[in-house]
């Protein structure tokens, strides 16, 4: 892929967690647990990774929490 890309690696099972929260990692590509990704950097795969921050982790997970999308609540 060319262009920034997000490695993402599902680790939590979606068993148990709202219907379109495993829509969300079916569309992010994920068929099994422990399965990692290269995601292009995008927009829309940022929301999506974010909804969903709990079942996977990201590579330099400070991108997506840090970035102008979601910023920190520091204050």
């Amino acid at each position: 892929m060319s262009g920034k890309t997000l490695k993402v690696t599902y680790v939590r099972s979606a068993i148990g967690y709202p219907k379109d929260q495993h829509q969300t990692v079916k569309s992010l590509g994920f068929t099994r647990l422990n399965q990692t990704r290269e995601i292009a950097d995008t927009p829309s795969v940022r929301g999506m990774v974010y909804k969903v921050r709990h079942l996977v982790t990201v590579e330099g997970e400070g991108e997506i929490l840090g970035s102008e999308i979601h910023p920190k609540d520091d204050e």
